[in-house]
C-alpha cells in the first residue's frame, strides 16, 4: 500500500520560509514524477513544482527562484523548501506521485494535471499574512 504523508506547513509572515516533506512509503515505481500541487480555495489544483526520478526538475513560473525541490532517496522523503513567501502562495500543499507520459525521464514528461497522478497525501496547509 503506497502512502504519501506531508508534514512542514504552517503559517509565517511575508517574506518568511517553510519547508514540506513528503514521506513516501511503498511507492516501486522507477520511472515516476513525485509532484507538490497547491490548492487555494476556489481555486483549481495547480503543480507548483514536480521532480522526476533521474532528479530533473520544473517549476511553475510563480514560484522559481524562490522554491527548490529536493529528495532524499535514503530517506524516501520529498522536501519543497519554500523561500521569500507571498500571500498568493497560501493554500493547501500536496504530494503526489505518478508515472512519466513520455520515453525520457524529464520534467517534461511529468503530467501537468492533477487527474493524472496516481497518489495522494493529506495535504499541509500554508498560510503566509502581509
Amino acid at each position: 500500500q503506497v502512502q504519501l504523508v506531508e508534514s512542514g506547513g504552517g503559517s509565517v509572515q511575508t517574506g518568511g520560509s517553510l519547508r514540506l516533506s513528503c514521506a513516501q512509503v511503498g511507492y516501486t515505481e522507477s520511472r515516476n514524477c513525485m509532484a507538490w500541487f497547491r490548492q487555494a480555495p476556489g481555486k483549481e489544483r495547480e503543480r507548483v513544482a514536480v521532480i522526476t526520478s533521474g532528479g530533473t526538475t520544473s517549476y511553475v513560473n510563480a514560484v522559481k527562484g524562490r522554491f527548490t525541490l529536493s529528495k532524499d532517496s535514503a530517506k524516501n522523503t520529498l522536501y519543497l523548501q519554500m523561500n521569500s513567501l507571498k500571500p498568493d502562495d497560501t493554500a493547501m500543499y500536496f504530494c503526489a506521485a505518478g508515472r512519466l507520459l513520455g520515453p525520457e525521464i524529464d520534467a517534461g514528461f511529468c503530467p501537468a494535471i492533477s487527474r493524472l497522478y496516481d497518489y495522494w497525501g493529506q495535504g499541509t496547509q500554508v498560510t503566509v499574512s502581509s
